[in-house]
């Protein structure tokens, strides 16, 4: 099959919010949920599709700020239940990344409940089947989402174009996070299209050849 796939850089820190669908018109998956939610509604307009869940692949701010604006009676937000503690607190987040949280989310808790997601789970949605790759390192329950239907990888902030995710925030382990690459993301088909949570997308050729990380691993 072929997805559609279309995205928008969102929020302070340009967090690329994802929408997947079987095609324009139907229901769609939200995969990262910046705090801008209109940003969010703006994109589903753009094919005109009704969400059906939010696939959060971590919990920082940048990446799940928003879920309150989409989680509704038939919208599910998924999120690893290692992150869901960290998740509901982003002006704590804020404080430890920037040294002072932002005046709009200092007190803000975010109360959307949560599906967990676990290691190897299958979900079908919209039309779309995703598998759950657990990817802990830039936080304790980072996960992937792969479409092996069309060789697909949103990796969250685990692998971009040319570099890794963070390590050094609170939670984040250098050396978790090259043993899920090595255990989880490598052994992907060489032609897996990569497309993170910031930046361009790429390949998983391409990251083998020129990421300076991976080749500590390869």
């Amino acid at each position: 099959m072929t997805m559609l796939i279309d995205l928008a850089p969102l929020w302070y820190f340009q967090t690329n919010a994802y929408v997947v669908a079987a095609g324009p018109g139907g229901p769609a998956v939200v995969v990262d949920a910046p705090p801008d939610p209109d940003g969010v509604g703006r994109l589903l307009a753009r094919h005109d599709l009704t969400p059906v869940a939010v696939l959060v692949t971590h919990g920082h701010i940048d990446h799940v700020g928003g879920i309150d604006g989409l989680v509704s009676p038939t919208v599910t937000a998924y999120l690893h239940p290692q992150d869901v503690d960290m998740a509901r607190h982003p002006g704590e987040q804020l404080r430890a990344l920037l040294g002072q949280p932002l005046d709009d989310l200092e007190s803000e808790v975010i109360a959307a409940p949560f599906s967990d997601l676990s290691d190897g789970q299958r979900l079908e949605l919209a039309g779309v089947s995703f598998e759950v790759l657990f990817t802990p390192g830039h936080t304790p329950g980072h996960c992937c989402f792969y479409v092996p239907d069309d060789g697909v990888l949103f990796s969250g902030d685990q692998l971009f174009q040319g570099s890794i995710g963070r390590t050094d925030l609170p939670g984040g382990s250098y050396d978790t996070l090259m043993a899920s690459m090595a255990g989880k993301v490598l052994p992907l088909p060489h032609d897996t299209r990569v497309l993170p949570g910031h930046g361009p997308a790429t390949t998983l050729a391409a990251e083998r050849k020129l990421n300076p990380f991976l080749q500590e691993l390869l």
